[in-house]
């Protein structure tokens, strides 16, 4: 049930906060929300729901910590183990920004920081987690185990820099937009989690910039997933969707974040996303948006942020304002950059702006390359869809440079 999956990250960070040994302390709470699925239905949820699973896993974490140290041969020391009984009147704490700077602790690669976040702050279970990253369950329970492992022991605070759980909230939703491998477009399992979680951090952290920025820019993303594909799941770029199919009570409520929050706070990478988020749902259509706003955000972003995504998005924004040409000019001294030379996207961009420029025969090379290199099966039928059809235009056909 919604309420079990909410409370538990609590009752983790809870039981973590008191007595650390954060994987004895997981497997306590998944026992206790397993009694409370069984006994809520036919005895009713009691009052302090909270304060009931607290205790029920405090007690089972007393038995796990039992046997840990029987293990261990240290029978002297479990008396000194014993947890009190933990009280009905618990006080209302959550400790779920604790626990996502936990998951999200340095020491950690960011597909174990992805994994641990998803299993014990958001609740998916392991095979749910697997599933979501087209891994086999053992890898993905490997992993898991692995990461509260190496977290053993570490502080329980509330971190220093949110940055780090920003971003691993940021991967969750970009996975989830846009599948990186698979047969769909996008996976609304971990766009809606990724929202939920960042939701409950902005609870937490309501006047911080880049929170209230990041949550706007998923609202304001995640608005446009209906138009994404059509029926028979093609993908529909941004210039050809229907934008009635846009869900308006989510732009509303990204816009109004994120027009308060440039009002408050120092610009962050994250607003400014959700900045140019806006000016495109703000519009009517392609021919209608401020192309020159977006390029003007698109260059204080890169003076926030070395990323070559980025240049890519404002390399189109660019094409938009000054001409294709001018577009592939930014994109040239991305060949030589690691992070994305040789990545599908680069290939699929100058595609498009050569195609723009009316040079057929190197788009066309540049479609067919981008669609070889993706391991998205809807991004491949789409790159080779535009692939053909300019290999089907006569020979000569070309636009002209804007």
């Amino acid at each position: 049930m919604d309420q079990l999956r909410e409370l538990t990250p609590q009752v983790l960070g809870a039981l973590v906060r008191r007595y650390g040994h954060f994987d004895l302390a997981e497997d306590a709470v998944q026992e206790a929300l397993l009694a409370a699925a069984d006994q809520w239905p036919r005895e009713g949820v009691p009052d302090n729901p909270r304060a009931w699973l607290i205790t029920v896993a405090s007690r089972r974490l007393t038995d796990l910590l039992r046997q840990e140290q029987a293990r261990r041969r240290r029978e002297a020391t479990v008396a000194a183990l014993e947890l009190p009984h933990v009280p009905e009147d618990i006080p209302d704490e959550d400790d779920t920004l604790e626990l996502l700077a936990l998951c999200c602790h340095p020491a950690l690669t960011r597909a174990s920081q992805v994994a641990l976040t998803l299993r014990a702050v958001g609740g998916l279970t392991t095979a749910e987690i697997a599933r979501a990253f087209l891994v086999p369950e053992t890898t993905m329970a490997q992993r898991i185990s692995r990461a509260k492992h190496r977290v053993r022991g570490t502080p329980f605070t509330a971190p220093e820099d949110v940055g780090p759980v920003l971003g691993v909230l940021y991967l969750i939703f970009t996975e989830g937009h846009t599948a990186s491998s698979g047969d769909h477009v996008s996976r609304a399992d971990l766009t809606t989690e990724a929202i939920r979680l960042t939701r409950r951090l902005h609870r937490t952290l309501p006047d911080d910039g880049e929170v209230t920025g990041l949550l706007a820019l998923m609202l304001l993303t995640e608005a446009r997933r209906a138009a994404r594909t059509r029926q028979d799941g093609t993908l529909v770029p941004l210039a050809e969707q229907n934008r009635l199919l846009w869900d308006r009570s989510l732009i509303a409520e990204g816009t109004a974040l994120i027009t308060q929050s440039l009002q408050d706070n120092v610009i962050g990478p994250y607003q400014v996303q959700a900045a140019i988020a806006a000016v495109h749902a703000e519009a009517p259509g392609t021919d209608e948006t401020d192309w020159p706003q977006i390029v003007a955000l698109y260059g204080l972003l890169a003076d926030l942020t070395d990323n070559p995504m980025i240049t890519l998005n404002r390399a189109v924004a660019v094409a938009m304002v000054d001409g294709p040409r001018a577009g592939l000019d930014l994109l040239a001294p991305l060949d030589d950059d690691p992070r994305i030379a040789g990545h599908h996207r680069l290939s699929a961009v100058r595609g498009h702006l050569l195609e723009q420029a009316g040079d057929r025969e190197a788009a066309l090379a540049c479609y067919r390359r981008a669609a070889e290199t993706t391991e998205s099966l809807p991004e491949r039928r789409y790159l080779g869809e535009r692939a053909d059809r300019l290999s089907a235009e006569p020979t000569g056909r070309s636009r002209p440079d804007r």
